[in-house]
This record gives structure tokens, sequence and C-alpha cells, in this order.
């Protein structure tokens, strides 16, 4: 029997990086196999055992809550894919006698305690807590690269339809109808089509937000098309020079005009705030040059640069400055052209064979949310995916709000702010994020305590609001970049009131008088041999319970330990 306890024991520590439940859920014995398998999750597939094979059935059943803890663990809820994962393995464990009562069940419990820790360890993989949101690549960077089409003229269809256009529709900032901005117009029509057509179907949702602030600041409406070229109105998107978002400002021109942009924020993603800003720096190069192709010209070479052309080259305007190649690089010369080019066909894209199918904005609602809240949290309370909680909020670098205390304004698909809020208001301080904290001791330093955990000194500067070379003092907590596991998520989850619990029982299944084995969390400090004296136990038998070879422990991992019998215990 004792060998029965450990066995399942080990199974349950080999699963804890996800799942926490198993040593406290599966305490129940001889529960008898129930051919009746669970309603299923949507587009999960039903259990279809025979009902003439019960260990068929039992097997069934684990498989279904296997497939919905994946399912969940897509969607980023980590708690309800735990929990699946847990029903799964208590579905096994009880069985009558337990998951070592029959060869078949046995063979699917082991092999369904390796797909779990497999799917745990992809999903952590691919991202989670400080990892860094997802970006795209930024349109600008392959537009640019293309060479100009100057050499080739026009067709006389392009030149007559753009005359007659600019006529009909004059533009609010001056569009000269010449070789070079028609050599666009056509490859916006050839093979940049599909390019362009899908970034004025995804910039409709933007597009009336962006004229708005432009007409309150009375800047052209015609540049509220500037986005088209820069990001295709990607708020994700990030350009080799590491300008972000739909107006692709560059971190310093961002905090420049009262974007914030932090470890945890960068307001270039923002939409409606990084127009706010474009606007105030549009108006600022157009105060410095007086002219909205050198405005448009220095928003992507910079206004330095434009001004050293125009007072070397001794010219007044952009045509003429552009006319050779001496005094500025080839992406900027194309660059006006090429938004004057875009700006004609936006404004009137089936004129030119577009037939564009306009993106609809999500209705959302705002909620207010604390410091160091997981956004997964909130996907959970919403019962949305996580990827559209961080759609809706581009902003947020990282996959929960700053620990600064203060109030987030976050965005939620329409209909469940209130949930959110329920969800809020249920929950304790210490479940809403796991987070890793150090304590600085005496003697430490940024630079130490980042090789000792084996983080970016500059992230864990920067993920605490301090410069690189600044000092700690002892006692000060500093939050460690690192993604908690999903494993501690859970556990916050699920905590009381009180820290969480170092040890674990996990009951016997049969009612002999064996002692529970139980399950310790490695602390920092803990040595094998302490714990071994904790608990009237030997170095050698933790190694032997815990397959260990050699005696390194890392701060979390899971021992299972079987307590020395008390002296009048029957023997």
């Amino acid at each position: 029997m004792a060998s029965q306890i450990l066995r399942r024991s080990l199974g349950c520590a080999f699963t804890a990086l996800l799942l926490t439940g198993c040593a406290g859920n599966s305490a129940q014995k001889g529960v008898q196999v129930q051919p009746v398998a669970p309603a299923p999750a949507a587009g999960l597939p039903v259990a279809t055992a025979s009902l003439s094979d019960p260990v068929e059935t039992l097997i069934a059943q684990a498989n279904l809550y296997f497939e919905r803890g994946q399912q969940q663990l897509t969607l980023g809820h980590l708690e309800q894919a735990r929990q699946e994962f847990d029903r799964a393995l208590d579905t096994l464990l009880e069985s009558a006698d337990g998951a070592r009562s029959h060869p078949r069940i046995r063979a699917h419990f082991d092999g369904l305690v390796d797909r779990i820790s497999v799917v745990e360890q992809s999903a952590l993989a691919q991202g989670d807590g400080f990892t860094e949101t997802r970006t795209e690549p930024a349109s600008i960077d392959q537009l640019l690269a293309i060479e100009s089409f100057d050499t080739t003229p026009p067709q006389l269809a392009t030149v007559e339809a753009v005359a007659a256009d600019l006529e009909a529709n004059t533009p609010d900032i001056p569009i000269p109808n010449n070789n070079r901005v028609l050599s666009w117009v056509e490859a916006f029509q050839g093979r940049l089509r599909e390019f362009l057509e899908e970034g004025l179907a995804r910039g409709a949702q933007y597009l009336p937000m962006i004229q708005s602030v432009f007409r309150a600041e009375g800047l052209p409406l015609d540049l509220a098309y500037v986005p088209l070229i820069e990001s295709a109105f990607k708020p994700a998107a990030l350009s080799r020079a590491k300008a972000r978002g739909v107006w692709q400002f560059m971190r310093g021109t961002a905090i420049e005009n009262g974007l914030k942009a932090d470890w945890y924020i960068d307001e270039r993603a923002d939409p409606e705030k990084a127009t706010v800003a474009a606007a105030k720096y549009l108006k600022t190069l157009h105060g410095m040059f007086d002219d909205w192709h050198l405005a448009l010209a220095s928003y992507n070479g910079g206004p330095g640069r434009m001004q050293r052309a125009l007072r070397t080259s001794r010219k007044a305007d952009f045509w003429s400055l552009t006319s050779t190649t001496r005094y500025l690089p080839r992406e900027t010369r194309n660059y006006v052209p090429m938004i004057l080019a875009a700006i004609i066909i936006a404004k009137n894209p089936a004129q030119y064979g577009f037939d564009v199918a306009p993106h609809e904005p999500t209705p959302t609602e705002t909620v207010t949310l604390p410091a160091a809240v997981d956004l997964r949290r909130v996907a959970e309370w919403a019962e949305v995916p996580v990827d559209d909680i961080q759609r809706l909020n581009p902003e947020f670098r990282r996959w929960t709000t700053p620990i600064r205390e203060g109030d987030y304004e976050l965005e939620v698909p329409e209909g469940t702010a209130e949930k959110v809020r329920a969800g809020l208001a249920a929950s304790a301080p210490h479940q809403l994020n796991a987070l890793q904290w150090h304590t600085v001791k005496a003697g430490e330093s940024l630079s130490t305590i980042a090789r000792k955990l084996r983080v970016s000194r500059n992230d864990l500067a920067e993920a605490n609001y301090l410069r690189v070379n600044s000092r700690v003092r002892a006692g000060q907590r500093l939050v460690v970049p690192r993604m908690p596991t999903a494993a501690l998520l859970a556990r916050a989850a699920n905590a009381s009131e009180a820290a969480a619990p170092t040890v674990v029982a996990v009951a016997a299944t049969s009612e002999s008088d064996e002692m529970p084995a139980t399950i310790y969390r490695v602390r920092p400090g803990d040595t094998l041999y302490a714990i071994a004296r904790r608990h009237g136990t030997t170095v050698d038998q933790l190694k032997a319970w815990n397959n260990l070879k050699g005696s390194a422990l890392s701060i979390g991992k899971r021992l299972v330990v079987q307590p020395s019998r008390p002296a009048n215990a029957q023997q």
C-alpha cells in the first residue's frame, strides 16, 4: 500500500507546474466507475465509449476533461484549465481501488500525466506573465524597401483619372499630379493592391476618431490617412527601428508629445492617445517648415535632417529638394509621394477599382482595475479569450496592470464589465496575480540580484521603476520580471486569506492505518538535509521517493515526503 500511495503522490507532483488540486481532491475511496459522460464544452466532442465497457467509458470521460483543459489553455484561462486537468486525473483516481487497479486505467493515467505536462510546458513557452505581448511587422519597412517607380511613366488612363479626381475632390493638402505620385497610384492598384485594400478596411474603424481629433486641432483631414502607409492601421505594429503603433512613433518622440512608454505601458499602441500625440507633433512640424510636404518628409526622416538638407541645398520645397539623390535618403524621397498617392485612393477607392469591406469596431465597456491584476484573470471573469483583452488594450505591454499604486482603465467586450467587476470584488488582493518578489538583502545590488535570479538587469530595473545604476536598500521588495508559472497563478486563485500551505496531505486510498504521504514545496534556503530532519526522515529516503540524482533544489519544487510513523501507531 505504501508503494501505491507513493506512485500516486509522484503522479500529482509530476504535474505540479499547473496542477495543485490533485492531492487534495483525490481522497475519495472505492468510487465505482459511472458510465455517464459529462456534458461537453462548446466545440468539443462527446465521449462515445461503449457503455458495455466501463473502463473504456472511464478513459473517454478523462479524455473529455483533458480536451476541455486544452481548450481553456488556448483561451488563456489558466485556472479553468487546471480544474479540467484535475478532473481528468480525478476521474481515473476515483475509480474502484484507484488508478492503479486496472492495467488499462494505470497506463492511461501515466500517459495522461505526461500529456498534461507537455501541454502546460508548451503553453508557458508561448508566453506568460511578464512576457511582452505580441507585435507584428510595420508596413512602412516593407513599403520603403521598394525601389522608386520614377523610371516607368504612368499610363495615360491613370494620369487622366487622377486629374479628374483631384479636380472634383479638392484635397486639403496640395497633391501634385506628377509622375512620382502617379507611379505609386499605379503600384497601389497593382502589386500593392491587397496591402492597400486590407489597410483601408482596417482603418475604417479608426478614421472617424482620427478625423475628429484633427478637426478639433485644425489639421487637414487628409492627414488621417498617414497611418495607412505607416502601419496599415495596426496598433501592434513594430518597425525594425522600434517605432510602434498606428502612427509609428519612436519612443523619444512619443514621450516628447505626451505619451507614456515604460516597461508595463506603451501608449504608442493606443490608437486614440497616439492620434492626439500625432496631431500635436504634425502641428509642430508644420510650424517649423510652413509646408505640409516638408512636414511629412520630416515625420519620416526627422526635422533635424530636413533642416540640414534645406540649408545645404538652398532649396525651399520638397520636390526640388528631392529631384536629386544628394540631400535625402531614398526612403524619405519616396515617403511623401507614397502618402499622397494613398490619400488619392483612400478618399475615392471605388474610382480606382477597390471594393473595401470596412472592419466594424468592437463594442466595448470600460472597467477600472487596481495595480498588479493579471489580464488572464480578467479574461476568465469576462469569459473571453485573453487575446481579446489584449487586442482591446494594446497599450499594455505585459499581461498585467502595472505594479504601482493607482487605477487603470481597461476595455472589455460589451456586456462583460459587470462580470469583471464581480470577479474583482470576489477576489482577495493576493488572488489577482502570482507575481514573484525578491526582498533585498544587505550588500545586494541590482546587478547581483539579476545574476542570482537569472533575469536581465535592465528588465529588473524597469519593472521596478528604477534606473539601471540605482541603489537598492536591504528590506526593499522588488518584483521579479519573470513569468509566473501557471502553477503559481492557479494557487493564487484558490488561496485563502492566509498564505498557501507549504505541505499538502495526500490521503491514502484504503482504510489501512498507513500514514498519508505529503507534498512539500521547497522554500528559499531549504536543503535536503533540513527537509529530511524536519520530517523525521533521511536524505537518501527523500532522494529515493523523488527519484533525485543530486542534492540541488529549486524554489517551488514539490517533493513527496512519507512521514515517520508515530511511536504508538499499530504495527
